[in-house]
């Protein structure tokens, strides 16, 4: 066991957990759902229950998946067979796989429509187009439905390229590479857009707290929010944990992912914000802000052509580095539970997603014959992992931690035996074992609600 565990891959440096980690937590929808999501829950007093939410829920629920993967050294069904073996409890790590691999699945079909209009800016074919034109030939691209597979394709294999070359040589490397990248682009893109004229009204929208807004429903889109935005419930950060050294502390790491996710949320917000309000242009608009408002935005913008370029580069490098995370988790159970060879895994595991994405892809067609249910295969995959295996994973994840594992092993993975201080980790284990499985079941009924 022992030499099994040396030649296991691992994280080479702390930079490199929190690059990785973090690059899981920030994507698409940072970008584009936290904005969307911020605009349409009462700006500033839904920022401010949404930083509550992530302090309180996301840290130690992060913290409790880290945990298990540490302790375990093992993928996300593995850490469970180890911890509870002869149990019910690898359901739960079965269902982080699935859950993986459906959201990979339809998370590639719109990472791929970053690639699209990256070539639409180079060619500069937003020019002179109005909302309506642009809103048209997003609707006539879903319609040409190969060209959606093809760009979909394109992103698996970037994203099966890194995976394909370990923990180290691959996710960790190109981690330190894509997420201080990302982080200038939206510094860069923020500058601009809080100079346009008008901008103060959207800075005050994100910033100035109209406490009366504060509602039921923006507590459980906070909740929600938080949840989905950090990866959590999905494997991802079992995964992750389990290549993080004995000798690092899990905490601080938690905190640091937690904090940066945020900051790319915030940093998003200063883009858009400012930028819709100058042009007035509503901000609730969700995916259609990013794909339509915005390129008209830029089209309206001095030097508009090279802040589009920028921006859907953005988009790309954020999609890229959560896709990675996700194909991660298929191809460490693959290569652990299955016995394949990492390559081989990761070969499966782009083979399979693109099969299934393709199916997500077309679905997005007008009169596509790939429904179920009335709801397209794309929109089945999202509510069936959003909203059902992602809450239902993280809850019983919480209960393992704090009612399983318990309180002893869970404090000498926190402090390494002893060896550092961790002067929360009582508070964090008291909101893991009573508040979190409580919060995230409310996120969960909601959802099924909706």
């Amino acid at each position: 066991m022992a030499e099994e565990k040396k030649k296991r891959d691992g994280f080479g440096s702390k930079l490199g957990i929190i690059a990785a980690a973090a690059g899981s937590a920030i994507g698409l929808g940072n970008i584009y759902r936290f904005p969307c999501e911020v605009g349409n829950n009462g700006g500033a007093a839904f920022l401010l229950v949404y930083l509550v939410v992530v302090l309180f829920l996301g840290i130690p629920v992060m913290l409790s998946e880290l945990v298990i993967g540490r302790r375990t050294q093992s993928n996300s069904v593995g850490a469970f067979k180890k911890l509870a073996p002869k149990s019910a409890w690898p359901i739960v790590g079965y269902m982080g796989v699935l859950c993986g691999f459906l959201i990979f699945a339809f998370y590639s079909t719109v990472s791929g429509w970053t690639l699209e209009y990256i070539v639409k800016s180079v060619s500069n074919s937003f020019q002179g187009k109005d909302l309506a034109t642009i809103e048209q030939e997003f609707t006539a691209f879903h319609d040409m439905g190969w060209r959606n597979v093809m760009w979909q394709g394109i992103f698996i294999f970037l994203t099966g390229f890194v995976v394909f070359k370990g923990v180290q040589n691959g996710i960790e490397k190109y981690a330190k590479i894509l997420m201080p990248l990302l982080l200038v682009i939206l510094i860069v893109l923020g500058v601009r857009s809080m100079t346009l004229p008008g901008a103060k009204e959207g800075l005050a929208f994100l910033f100035k707290p109209d406490f009366s807004k504060i509602t039921g429903k923006v507590l459980i889109s906070a909740l929600g929010q938080g949840f989905f935005s950090l990866s959590l419930g999905m494997g991802v950060l079992i995964t992750y944990g389990s290549y993080v050294k004995k000798s690092d502390n899990l905490t601080s790491t938690a905190f640091s992912v937690v904090l940066a996710d945020t900051a790319i949320a915030l940093l998003a917000g200063l883009v858009i914000f400012p930028a819709a309000f100058s042009f007035g242009v509503k901000p609730e608009a969700g995916m259609g802000l990013v794909f339509n408002t915005l390129p008209m935005l830029f089209n309206q913008m001095a030097g508009g052509y090279w802040f589009c370029l920028i921006f859907f580069v953005l988009l790309a490098i954020a999609a890229l580095t959560s896709t990675i995370s996700l194909l991660e988790v298929l191809v460490a159970y693959l290569s652990e539970e299955l016995h394949m060879k990492r390559q081989w895994a990761t070969v499966v595991a782009c083979a399979g997603t693109m099969l299934l994405g393709a199916f997500a892809s077309l679905s997005l067609m007008s009169n596509t014959p790939f429904t179920i249910g009335g709801r397209s295969m794309f929109d089945l995959m999202d509510f069936v992992s959003s909203n059902i295996l992602l809450p239902v994973g993280g809850v019983l994840i919480v209960i393992f931690v704090g009612w399983k594992l318990g309180k002893q092993k869970f404090f000498d993975e926190v402090t390494n035996e002893n060896i550092i201080k961790a002067k929360l980790k009582k508070i964090i284990f008291f909101i893991v074992k009573y508040l979190a499985p409580v919060a995230i079941a409310i996120v969960f009924i909601s959802g099924l609600i909706k």
